[in-house]
């Protein structure tokens, strides 16, 4: 039986990318700091975003049709802070930030410039996290980004518990 006990820390080593993932469903909208994004195919492109079972999004999402995945620039700390650190539980997190709204009702945040809407075409259980697969439907690409990682968020308290 392999030991297993060194890889919760070799895992916090590595710098993943940091994203705002929104969606909605009915009335309700929800969005959350995830670190859980990446490309999972080529050719068709898709994108697989893994939110914890604990999260106010992750409700949400259970029953919407599209999650919006926004890549943030390093400076967009705050806008980390507003997603990472409250609970969509207690807080209309879209009254404090500008957004739109996108394809399947989805918040498009007007202030991030690199994002993803996408198509949910399926639901993976990955332990505390669920993995939702996404279809690409909307796109905008405004340039080079200088993307926001977790040591620049490392220090946000998170709005739930792990």
């Amino acid at each position: 039986m392999p030991d297993l006990d060194d890889l919760p820390a070799m895992l916090t080593d590595l710098d993943y990318p940091m994203a705002v993932v929104t969606t909605a469903s009915g009335d309700e909208r929800s969005g959350c700091l995830v670190g859980f994004v990446t490309q999972c195919s080529i050719h068709p492109p898709r994108l697989i975003v893994f939110l914890s079972v604990k999260n106010h999004t992750f409700t949400t999402a259970l029953d919407a049709d599209g999650l919006g995945v926004h890549f943030l620039d390093r400076d967009q700390h705050e806008l980390a802070r507003l997603f990472g650190a409250t609970s969509g539980d207690d807080v209309d997190k879209f009254s404090r930030c500008r957004w739109h709204e996108g394809p399947f009702g989805v918040p498009v945040l007007d202030d991030v410039r690199n994002r993803v809407v996408g198509e949910i075409t399926d639901r993976l259980l990955g332990g505390d996290h669920v993995g939702f697969l996404l279809r690409p439907i909307e796109v905008h690409r405004a340039g080079a980004l200088a993307q926001l990682s977790f040591s620049d968020v490392d220090t946000i308290e998170p709005g739930h518990d792990p």
